[in-house]
Formats: structure tokens, sequence, C-alpha cells
């Protein structure tokens, strides 16, 4: 049976991500469960060998791309994604039986979770003092301990810690929804589907044109960039790593033309994997048989191209 860490404890959307993606046969059967208490430390299970894989957040619909998560990839062993998922995230505010919504002054939240309910809290508990937790279901165990009176979490923490909910489908932006990944040691890509997403982390050499060269080996090759993002490297003021997801496959040949370029030109390139995406967005990469076909020809001689 896999082992497989998720960023716990139990009964977080993460917990919820990963048996959604054992529903669907990702890992061919059932799993063993690992809790781990942040994404840095459930991704450091599967570099220290304790795992198979690990489940990650890694991107909001609300408010963007998850921090810990791609700074846990883009450091230490390379490791690879092979299989992602997305949930829609709505959260219940939990608290201990006989406690009312107008008695809270004490609220628990884990601070990505506060940012996606901070005008439902501000409506309905403008003068509650929030407490920060360390996932969302640690702040259901922390309303268990005493340490506060209502916790912004998810309607399993609460039935797995026997806590009333004062109100469900709690959200700031209506259909929000959150990415989550699946990490495992560096392997062959999963199969293209021609509906992927290709991911990869890039450090340039830090002079006039250096971002707007890597961007081009994409743009030329007619390759969707859907994911741009900037992180500092904390080696220094003004030094940042580039994570850029794209539509396409490391089989597609414009993807692997990009990246063999990129590998030419960047001073570090981290490919973070290829996989099936869960939804589509943005245009496929173009195909490269018209081409491919013409090129034969003009190699074997063939006349009137």
């Amino acid at each position: 049976m896999p082992r497989i860490a998720y960023f716990g404890p139990s009964g977080t959307f993460t917990e919820m991500a990963l048996a959604k993606l054992e529903s669907t046969g990702t890992f061919g059967g059932p799993v063993e469960r690992v809790p781990a208490p942040s994404q840095g430390a459930t991704i450091e299970l599967v570099r220290a060998g304790q795992v198979d894989g690990a489940v990650v957040p890694i991107e909001s619909s609300v408010d963007g791309s998850i921090a810990p998560t791609l700074d846990a990839l883009a450091l230490g062993p390379r490791l690879q994604i092979i299989a992602e998922t997305e949930l829609n995230v709505a959260f219940t505010i939990l608290a201990r039986p006989g406690i009312e919504l107008s008695q809270v002054r004490r609220i628990a939240a884990y601070p990505i979770a506060a940012a996606q309910v901070r005008i439902w809290l501000a409506h309905r508990l403008p003068e509650a003092e929030m407490f920060t937790s360390a996932s969302n279901a640690a702040a259901a165990e922390d309303v268990v301990a005493g340490h506060a009176d209502a916790a912004v979490s998810t309607a399993l923490a609460g039935e797995r810690l026997g806590l009333t909910a004062l109100a469900t489908d709690v959200a700031d932006v209506d259909s929000a929804v959150t990415r989550f990944v699946l990490v495992a040691p560096p392997q062959p890509a999963p199969p293209r589907t021609g509906v992927d997403r290709t991911s990869i982390v890039l450090e340039l050499a830090n002079e006039p044109g250096s971002l707007m060269r890597a961007f081009a080996e994409f743009a030329t090759r007619g390759i969707d960039l859907t994911r741009i993002e900037s992180r500092p490297t904390r080696t220094g003021m003004g030094t940042y790593r580039f994570y850029l997801d794209c539509v396409g496959h490391i089989d597609d040949t414009a993807v692997a033309e990009a990246l063999k370029a990129l590998h030419r030109t960047a001073a570090r390139i981290r490919f973070l994997g290829s996989w099936p995406a869960t939804s589509a967005t943005g245009a496929p990469p173009p195909a490269d048989e018209p081409a491919a076909a013409w090129l034969a020809d003009l190699k074997k001689g063939v006349a009137d191209l």
C-alpha cells in the first residue's frame, strides 16, 4: 500500500484532495495517509524516502499561488509533480457545542483561509480577535483545546472532533477553487493526454533582457504560458526565481524545444513536471507533424514543396 503524505492534520482540504485522487484511481488502490504539519514538511517526507508521494496545495483561484509549496519545490533535491486535482473551497465556522455566533470573541484560522473569508468575518464578527493556526484542521483542534471560541475550518474536521457548525459554505468569492498536486520522486512524466500542464522554475542572469528572452522561447513556438510568478531567492535584494506553467507536455515538440533552449541560456532551470491538467486552460502548443513531414520531404529531395 503506498504511503502518501498530505498537509494535515486530518480534516484539511488537502486530505480531501488526497481522497479525491485516491477515489479516481491515481494510486491504483487505497493508500496509507500520513499527515505532516506544513507544506514543506510534507514534501520533505518524500525527499527523505519516508513516503511514496505527497499531496500539497499549490494555487488558489482567490489568492494565487501557495508560496510555501513553491519554495519547497524550488529548493533541495528535485521532485516531480505527476498529477493534480481541484476542489471547490468554502469554509465551515466551527465551535464547541452550546456556543453561538454572537458569543465568539476569538476565532482561529489558517492565514490562507482567513484571507478568503475576511469580508464575511468583518461583517459578522467585527470584534473577534484572530488566532493564527497551522492549518484548517489545526484551527478546529485549537477550538477543542480552548485557544479560540470558533474556527474557520472544514466540515470534515468538525465531524471528526465533535464540533458544531455555526455557518457553512462561507467564502467571500463564489466558486473559489484550490488546485492540489501530487509530488513524487523524479520519474518519467505521465503519458501525454493532449490536455497537459508543464511547470518549471527558472533562475536567470541579472542582465537586461534575460527575462524577455526566456519568455520569447515560449512565444516564438506558440506555447501558452498560464502562470508567471516570481519569488525571492533569499540570497540578496533584487534576486528572484521565476515559476512558469505552460499548456503542453514535455513530449510535445514545441515544449521540448523551449526547454532545451532555456537549458542553454538560463543560469538554472528546474523541471517540475508534465502531467494531465484537471481543466483545460489556454491553447495547446502547435502540432509538429506537418512541419516534420515537410522537413523530411526536403531531406529526401522531393520537388515542388
